[in-house]
């Protein structure tokens, strides 16, 4: 049995998976994040689904390499196979009819969400670290200038390393790899990218080698 959910029921529903969760399965993106992902027809509303938002920005930075990402891997212990007929396709066609024991279903799903929900009350903020990775334009750039630029960035939920580290690229040339701890509903990556770009003199590109939630 198929059934089909409206935006706002996908993104409440998906808002609580990512809650608890980086990543559709796993531990990194798949190709599970990335038919969710296409499957979005706008970029949710963080003040209305803060885990969503931070899960569909990442995946966003990742550009077009999110066509290129693997399937996860099935567990060691499969779970024992469902019969079709309870399968529920989040992702149906529009045109598919959608009885009423399936309505009910979702509303009592949506009802346990809300729930449990409310019943962890206001946790500690979710904060995730992340790994950046600042190419510079020439070998002669001084990264200890660069290095003090990017941790001059500042912003709420968001600390930065003590220290970077030079990681060698070729011909020379070395990036600036560097560490930062950020709130996740404070913080977005891209807003971080776009402000490190700005060093538009010293910086050449930016990319995130390691997203870990805490």
């Amino acid at each position: 049995m198929s059934v089909s959910v409206s935006a706002a029921t996908l993104n409440i529903v998906l808002n609580g998976l990512f809650e608890d969760n980086s990543f559709v399965s796993g531990v990194e993106a798949t190709a599970a994040d990335a038919e969710v992902f296409k499957a979005l027809t706008a970029a949710p509303d963080a003040a209305v689904f803060p885990h969503l938002a931070r899960w569909y920005k990442h995946i966003a930075s990742k550009g077009d390499a999110i066509n290129s990402l693997k399937a996860a891997e099935a567990p060691v212990a499969a779970a024992a196979e469902e019969d079709d007929d309870e399968d529920i396709d989040l992702f149906g066609s529009d045109d598919e009819e959608v009885d009423e024991e399936a309505e009910k279903l979702k509303a009592q799903r949506l009802a346990e969400y809300q729930a449990k929900k409310a019943a962890k009350g206001p946790g500690p903020a979710a904060k995730s670290m992340v790994t950046f990775e600042v190419k510079p334009w020439e070998a002669d750039t001084d990264l200890d200038e660069l290095e003090k630029m990017v941790q001059g960035i500042d912003m709420d939920g968001l600390v930065w390393a003590q220290a970077g580290k030079r990681v060698p690229v070729a011909f020379g040339v070395k990036k600036l790899q560097i560490n930062a701890t950020i709130e996740d509903a404070k913080v977005s990556t891209d807003d971080l990218i776009d402000k490190i770009t700005e060093f538009e003199d010293h910086v050449q590109s930016v990319d995130i080698a390691a997203f870990m939630k805490l």
